[in-house]
């Protein structure tokens, strides 16, 4: 039987499914629901269980095939795994947009929402209808004949175009390798040696290798003495798939300029002035006048610390490293050695103490105490060595479960993510679907047998990515379309996963989370101290950077499309208004910024700023009634967690927080109060 076609909740057998299935599946999947909606269609007068009921588990079926996959293409990319998903993305992109603009099914879910019934419809179930209306809106429901096959065939141009972003991306980062000589190794410490040994291995080298995977690019960038080496590896990872890159065949420019093109065309058909515009109709933001001014207000409020955190720098850099003109490539090892003379901490020196299996266990724990669930690893088949897979218990009965995967490897995109693997959702029978979540990350592999020892920046991302696990998993809303994560405005998504990153910066969270790889003693009160302390180390600078993403995000999707030069000169002028160190004229950011051009974070990039604010407010809760206090975790699980995307997300935050949100908390975290 083919894997990708099973119906039973069993999981999945990762071994069996091969690139070769993939077509025949998902041909075959894609025929049964247009047969089925094609019935649905015919209705006069459709209840909950008629409709959207049997929608709900259409898009189910096809939703777990298709996310796994997506999610082996990404973490086991290959020509035949590529070729696969690549093939059926555009038949996967036409579906939904065929879903979408079917009016006889847009009519059917109005005589839906106007009947008697709906008054007696759950919260979860009239969050579906609207948020379905609303969707059926923006995808051309109502646009004559003629203009709705051009939004169709934008739209599976757009998925096509992301998809080749995000290729581009990936392979520009694997085809770059640069021996290195014993003298450039100066000042990398010796875990990090040992990983550019290991990939020199793997790349059949002898001696060591740089590589713009990110954990290599780290090792170089904090800690190479050799500054043409931090330069020559800077300047590789800044112009990956660009006009500026090594490999032309990867350029991303002419793609990006596309993108913006067909986002424009896809909200003028619409009714809509701007990309931005049509990004923000399911977002909490009103508006994007409102947007930036947030923004802008939490630059002008960022930039006396930012000035003060460059000028920190420059002095340092030129009285104690002898760097008079400091570079972009010259800030990550500067700060790193101005953090271990002004706070006497060192990162490497901190590795030694998070060991991944201690800070796994940890986050576990501290989810545990919280949230009230157990968390314990189980056996299942899995897709590389090194991943794990987990349930997730209350009371003795399993409610979710997933899988970790977090180390680098070949044939793996970079980054960082949650995705959804199966979603929560009450069937036909009554048997209740459990979630699961697959967890991704890319931190330092184990090396000669030693557990891998993670940066404090690795463990904040794993805290990260969890907390976006934990509102797919611990969801209580039985209707996938607005159980965990799914319905949620984009600009409050963030919430739950960077509410959990506060954990790492408290000295009792942090005391569940260390151990000496050696020693097995816990992080010393001097290390604790200089970590706490170095919080909001160089936050000025670094708010600074998020803002410029955001600022110009936003920029490029809310005015006429720009071409490759003018996306450029829109970066360059964003960067004259709040980068405080210009990148040289050949930085190309842009052209690897996946998030907007490749991600879902188009117009919206501005959302992790703005779910700061609503995460800092939450976990001030915390800050006063104990952040290890269970009553107030059952709370935040039972108010934000639990209920999804069922009610509006200020809604829910009003009900965790007993007022809406208010922007002090994030200010005062990132050091930025006056």
């Amino acid at each position: 039987m083919n894997m990708l076609l099973s119906d039973t909740l069993e999981l999945p057998a990762f071994r069996a499914i091969t690139p070769e299935l993939v077509t025949p599946a998902m041909d075959a999947l894609l025929a049964e629901n247009r047969t089925a909606i094609a019935a649905l269609c015919a209705q006069n007068a459709p209840d909950w269980s008629s409709l959207p009921g049997q929608l709900e588990a259409l898009d189910d079926r096809l939703s777990k095939a298709w996310s796994l996959v997506s999610h082996l293409n990404a973490v086991t990319n290959s020509p035949a795994w590529r070729e696969a998903y690549n093939n059926n993305l555009p038949k996967i992109s036409a579906y939904y947009t065929e879903l979408g603009q079917n009016a006889e099914l847009y009519n059917s879910y109005e005589r839906l929402a106007q009947s008697p019934a709906f008054a007696s419809f759950s919260d979860a179930q009239r969050q579906t209808v609207q948020n379905a209306l609303r969707d059926f809106r923006l995808s051309g429901v109502a646009l004559p004949e003629a203009q709705k096959q051009r939004f169709a065939a934008i739209e599976e141009r757009l998925s096509s175009l992301g998809s080749k972003f995000a290729d581009n991306l990936l392979d520009a980062t694997q085809s770059w390798q640069r021996p290195l000589t014993e003298d450039e190794l100066a000042g990398i410490p010796d875990s990090h040696r040992a990983l550019l040994t290991q990939l020199a291995q793997q790349r059949g080298h002898e001696g060591w290798m740089a590589t713009l995977d990110f954990p290599a690019y780290l090792a170089v960038m904090m800690h190479a003495d050799t500054r043409n080496l931090r330069q020559a590896v800077y300047r590789a990872y800044v112009t990956r798939a660009s006009d500026q890159g090594e490999k032309p065949e990867f350029d991303n420019s002419a793609l990006m300029a596309e993108i913006l093109e067909l986002r424009h065309e896809q909200a003028q058909l619409l009714g809509y002035g701007s990309y931005a515009e049509l990004s923000l109709v399911p977002k909490m933001a009103p508006s994007v006048e409102k947007v930036m001014e947030f923004l802008q207000e939490l630059a002008e409020r960022a930039k006396p610390a930012g000035r003060r955190d460059l000028e920190q720098l420059k002095s340092f850099a030129a009285e104690q490293l002898g760097l008079a003109d400091l570079q972009p490539w010259d800030t990550t090892y500067v700060a790193e050695k101005l953090k271990q003379q002004q706070l006497n901490l060192s990162q490497e020196k901190l590795r030694a103490y998070f060991p991944a299996p201690t800070v796994i266990a940890g986050l576990f724990r501290i989810a545990e105490t919280l949230f009230g669930v157990n968390i314990t690893q189980a056996d299942a088949e899995v897709w590389a060595d090194g991943v794990t897979y987990y349930e997730i218990r209350e009371n003795g009965q399993q409610i979710a479960s997933f899988y970790l995967d977090p180390y680098a490897r070949a044939n793996k995109r970079g980054g960082a993510w949650m995705a959804n693997a199966r979603s929560r959702r009450r069937l036909a029978d009554g048997t209740l679907q459990l979630p699961i979540a697959f967890l991704t990350c890319n931190f330092n592999p184990p090396v000669d047998g030693q557990p891998a020892l993670l940066t404090h920046d690795e463990v904040t991302t794993l805290f990260h990515e969890f907390g976006h696990g934990l509102h797919h998993m611990l969801t209580e809303v039985e209707i996938s379309a607005v159980g965990g994560i799914h319905g949620v405005s984009w600009d409050a998504v963030e919430l739950p996963s960077q509410f959990m990153e506060h954990w790492c910066q408290e000295s009792e969270g942090l005391a569940w989370m260390t151990k000496h790889i050696e020693t097995g003693e816990p992080l010393p009160d001097d290390l604790l101290n200089s970590l706490l302390a170095a919080k909001n180390f160089q936050s000025g600078l670094m708010t600074l950077r998020q803002l410029e993403f955001s600022l110009f995000d936003m920029r490029i999707h809310s005015q006429s499309p720009l071409s490759a030069t003018g996306i450029q000169t829109e970066l360059d002028a964003v960067r004259r208004e709040v980068n405080l160190l210009p990148p040289p004229s050949w930085n190309r950011f842009q052209h690897s910024f996946s998030h907007i051009f490749s991600g879902g974070y188009a117009a919206g990039y501005y959302s992790y700023k703005w779910a700061e604010v609503l995460s800092t407010d939450a976990f001030s809760r915390f800050e006063e009634e104990g952040i290890f206090n269970p009553e107030t975790g059952r709370s935040f699980r039972r108010e934000i967690l639990a209920k999804g995307g069922s009610k509006p997300a200020l809604e829910l935050f009003t009900a965790f927080r007993g007022r809406e949100p208010r922007i002090d908390a994030l200010l005062r975290h990132t050091g930025l109060t006056v």
